[in-house]
């Protein structure tokens, strides 16, 4: 209890580095990626402009979308000198860089890094991939290729309850983007059906995150046209 009091006082005393005057965020609002960038921002309390990208409207086809991210996927963020950053964990060791939410020694940083690699490469491709095709209607309960995710996620999910069963927060005392990028999908597992209840040092740091200062809850879900066929995009 002590950590967590430490680690909250720590977070309203965050000073954000020398941001740009203006920055836009190229956005999708159903994508937990875009979502784990919209709450480093509000924790942060961090003013900037959204423009809303449907990825299922074809809006990420067009050439001057291309120009943007060449991937054709969201989020990205622009300066307001130009210049665009793709990829979630990208944007958030950007705007973490100089605050609370980005250690100050190497060895803290490598850390965190450690955890942006893991969430994209084991987070999102089980527990995020499985929530999109279960919800879009791509998969059915039961479907191999769901099978084969749910256990994946289950593994993630086992690991994580590891190690957050040593500590509050996957990095050292507060919370870090880290725990903002594992945040994202994990905390809509449910929607992929999982029982949380079964990982209680999962649910306690799921608690902790939404006391942070400044969080939002601004993750919609998908609309229609995200179903297979009813609209144009990467993932058609």
């Amino acid at each position: 209890m002590l950590a967590d009091a430490c680690a909250e006082r720590d977070l309203t005393d965050r000073v954000p580095a020398a941001f740009p005057a203006s920055m836009r965020l190229y956005d999708y609002a159903a994508s937990a990626n875009c979502f784990k960038v919209r709450l480093l921002l509000a924790l942060l309390g961090v003013a900037y402009e959204r423009v809303p990208v449907d990825i299922f409207a074809g809006d990420t086809l067009t050439d001057a979308y291309g120009a943007i991210n060449p991937a054709r996927e969201t989020p990205v963020l622009e300066l307001d000198d130009g210049r665009t950053l793709p990829e979630s964990a990208a944007i958030l060791a950007y705007l973490a860089d100089g605050t609370p939410f980005l250690p100050d020694d190497a060895f803290g940083r490598a850390q965190v890094l450690r955890w942006l690699v893991y969430e994209q490469t084991a987070v999102v491709p089980a527990i995020g991939g499985l929530r999109f095709r279960l919800v879009t209607g791509r998969l059915a309960p039961g479907d191999p290729e769901e099978q084969r995710r749910r256990e994946a996620g289950l593994e993630v999910l086992a690991l994580l309850d590891d190690e957050l069963a040593a500590g509050p927060f996957l990095v050292g005392a507060r919370a870090t983007i880290a725990d903002v990028a594992v945040y994202g999908y994990v905390h809509v597992a449910g929607e992929a059906g999982y029982d949380l209840s079964a990982f209680r040092a999962v649910e306690a740091w799921l608690a902790r995150i939404t006391a942070l200062p400044g969080y939002v809850a601004d993750l919609e879900p998908y609309a229609p046209n995200a179903r297979p066929s009813a609209g144009r995009s990467i993932y058609d």
